[in-house]
C-alpha cells in the first residue's frame, strides 16, 4: 500500500478516535488543535510498516499506531511549554499552550498519553498487549522520552537528547508494528535495529 494511502487511513482513524463524547469541549478542542492538522505522521507509518513488512494485517496495527502518534503529539505540547523549551510555534501555528493556556496544555498532553493506553488496552490482550505496553512505556517514560526531556533542559549531550526524546519513540514504533505483525525474534531484532 502506498504512503499516501497509509496516511489517509491513519487520519481517519485519529479522527474517529477522537469522536469522544464524555469529554470536556474545551479540553477535546485542545487535544485535537494539536493532533491536527498533524506533521508527517512517521511514527504511525512506521508502526504499519513494519507490521506490513512482517506479515501482518494494517488493521491490526492501526490503533496501536494511532495510540503512538498520540503519545507523540502529548510529547510535543509537554516540549513547547515556558517551563521546558518555551516555544511559540509548532507546525506553523501557536502551540497548544499559547492558544489555550498553559494549564489546559498540560491536560491536553495528559490526556492524549492516557487516551493512547486507553486505545491499546481496548484493542489489544493478552502478551501482545503487554509487550506492547511495554515498548511505549519504556520509550516514552523516564529511560525514553521523559529522560531526554530532562538531559535536554539541564543541557545533556546533544547525542543523548536525541536518543532518547526522538529515537526512543521510533524505535518502539518499528517494534510494536513487528509484535502486532506476529515477527519472527530475527524480524523483530531487524526492525529495532531499523529503528535505531
Amino acid at each position: 500500500m502506498a504512503l499516501e494511502d497509509k496516511i489517509e487511513i491513519i487520519e481517519m482513524a485519529l479522527r474517529d478516535y477522537m469522536k469522544l463524547k464524555e469529554v470536556p469541549s474545551l479540553l477535546l478542542e485542545a487535544m485535537e488543535y494539536s493532533l491536527f492538522p498533524g506533521g508527517k505522521r512517521f511514527r504511525p507509518l512506521l508502526v504499519l510498516s513494519s507490521c506490513e513488512a512482517v506479515g501482518g494485517h494494517l488493521s491490526d496495527a492501526l490503533p496501536v499506531a494511532c495510540a503512538i502518534e498520540l503519545i507523540h503529539n502529548y510529547s510535543l505540547i509537554h516540549d513547547d511549554l515556558p517551563c521546558m523549551d518555551n516555544d511559540d510555534f509548532r507546525r506553523g501555528k501557536p502551540s497548544t499552550h499559547k492558544k489555550f493556556g498553559c494549564a489546559l496544555a498540560v491536560l491536553a498532553g495528559d490526556a492524549l498519553l492516557t487516551y493512547a493506553f486507553e486505545i491499546l488496552s481496548s484493542s489489544l490482550s493478552g502478551n501482545l498487549l503487554k509487550d506492547v505496553i511495554f515498548e511505549i512505556a519504556y520509550a516514552a517514560g523516564p529511560s525514553g522520552m521523559v529522560g531526554g526531556q530532562v538531559l535536554d533542559i539541564t543541557e545533556g549531550r546533544i547525542e543523548d537528547i536525541h536518543s532518547k526524546k526522538t529515537m526512543a519513540l521510533i524505535r518502539a514504533s518499528s517494534r510494536c508494528g513487528g509484535l502486532v505483525g506476529g515477527a519472527t525474534f530475527e524480524e523483530l531484532d531487524t526492525l529495532t535495529r531499523y529503528g535505531e
